[in-house]
């Protein structure tokens, strides 16, 4: 079985991300020696390390869906021109844009997120738990309320969020496996997503989910 403590180890002494960890390890059966390894020869240990490198250059993509109803404006920031004009970097601006297109999230990342609206979501959160069913130890509602948030930071969070071409890996999980495939530094650093008509009363339409047949 996979431990927190065991992922812990892992991400310590590599440096990887937390899944990136928790799949090498399911890889080597448990194995932390193997794991590290593992994640060595894939060159996701070192992407961390490099995550912390200035990344002032990249590319401002636009990316408008097929039938002129979902667009998105995407800042992806690399750390060299050079990087920034390549195929695949740009490939990979238009994979995350897509991604936003038909996945809705509203932050980069849960640093991004306003106090005030986690606050809020933790209030409503512990009340609902607090309400459900037989009376709870202060102890365990806390750790109900923090793994429900954490589901909510999953859904509102780009870098959190499943990548909608490869669910079993996150969008911060394709960016450090790109990271490592570069040598450099890359990060989100902003985006907007504008839907036609959003906020208007119209006739429901699942744009979005046009566009996830689209890369399926």
């Amino acid at each position: 079985m996979i431990t927190t403590d065991m992922i812990k180890e892992v991400r310590v002494r590599s440096g990887a991300g937390v899944l990136a960890c928790r799949n090498a390890l399911k890889e080597t059966n448990g194995e932390i020696e193997k794991a590290i390894e593992l994640l060595r020869k894939k060159g996701l240990a070192s992407a961390a390390k490099k995550a912390g490198r200035i990344a002032s250059e990249g590319i401002v993509y636009s990316y408008i869906h097929g039938n002129g109803k979902i667009g998105v404006l995407l800042e992806l920031n690399c750390e060299t021109d050079f990087v920034a004009k390549t195929d695949s970097f740009k490939a990979l601006a238009k994979d995350i844009a897509m991604h936003i297109a038909a996945s809705r999230p509203e932050y980069v990342s849960r640093d991004d997120v306003p106090a005030s609206i986690v606050a809020k979501e933790r209030e409503i959160i512990a009340a609902q738990t607090e309400n459900e069913g037989k009376k709870k130890p202060a102890n365990i509602v806390e750790k109900i309320v923090e793994g429900r948030l954490n589901k909510y930071y999953n859904g509102v969070c780009l870098l959190e969020q499943p990548f909608i071409k490869e669910t079993d890996k996150s969008v911060e999980q394709l960016l450090k496996e790109k990271i490592a495939t570069t040598g450099e530094n890359i990060r989100i650093r902003r985006f907007v997503r504008y839907e036609m008509g959003e906020g208007l009363e119209k006739k429901s339409n699942d744009f979005a989910d046009e566009v996830a047949q689209m890369v399926q």
